[in-house]
């Protein structure tokens, strides 16, 4: 693994974790602030954002670590060189339409740019970003597990049975 796939990793965790802890802690207040004789109007725009980014960041490593769900009866019958390439062509088929969303991702954020939160100081469009985000990301690992997949990197000779959730 090189050097800049190990970095581009570990930020996606980093940033994955540092968002949904964001979350909890801005909900935390948002619970913390009904006792209070005041409230905080921008707990749940930032709340709402906040998880928007976690699933931008999360769902591309969920695709890399095959944490997706699948049906494992099914992929456990088939032979592992015709699973192979069921699973190449899944993957094609994600990459093709992950480019579709980079392509309206990016038109979404320009969307954003005139666009101003509610209760936040800053452009819709950091907002709208985390749709362009998630998308070149799954494009990119998505082209990582075809290159595994076609040089027979992936592992299927594991029984799905004993494996526990």
């Amino acid at each position: 693994m090189s050097i800049f796939r190990k970095l581009i990793d570990r930020t996606l965790a980093f940033l994955t974790i540092a968002s949904f802890a964001g979350v909890i802690i801005i909900v935390s207040v948002q619970i913390l602030s009904r006792f209070l004789p005041f409230s905080f109007v921008w707990t749940e725009e930032l709340t709402r954002y906040l998880f928007l980014f976690s699933i931008a960041f999360g769902a591309p490593l969920a695709l890399l670590r095959n944490e997706f769900i699948n049906v494992d009866i099914l992929l456990a019958r088939m032979p592992d060189n015709f699973r192979r390439y069921y699973e190449v062509a899944i993957y094609l088929t994600i990459i093709l339409l992950s480019s579709v969303m980079v392509i309206e991702g990016y038109n979404f954020t320009l969307l954003g740019h005139n666009q101003n939160s509610a209760t936040m100081p800053f452009q819709l469009s950091w907002v709208h970003a985390s749709l362009l985000v998630m998308s070149v990301f799954l494009v990119f690992y998505a082209i990582i597990k075809v290159i595994d997949l076609l040089k027979n990197k992936q592992d299927y000779s594991q029984n799905f049975e004993g494996d526990d959730l």
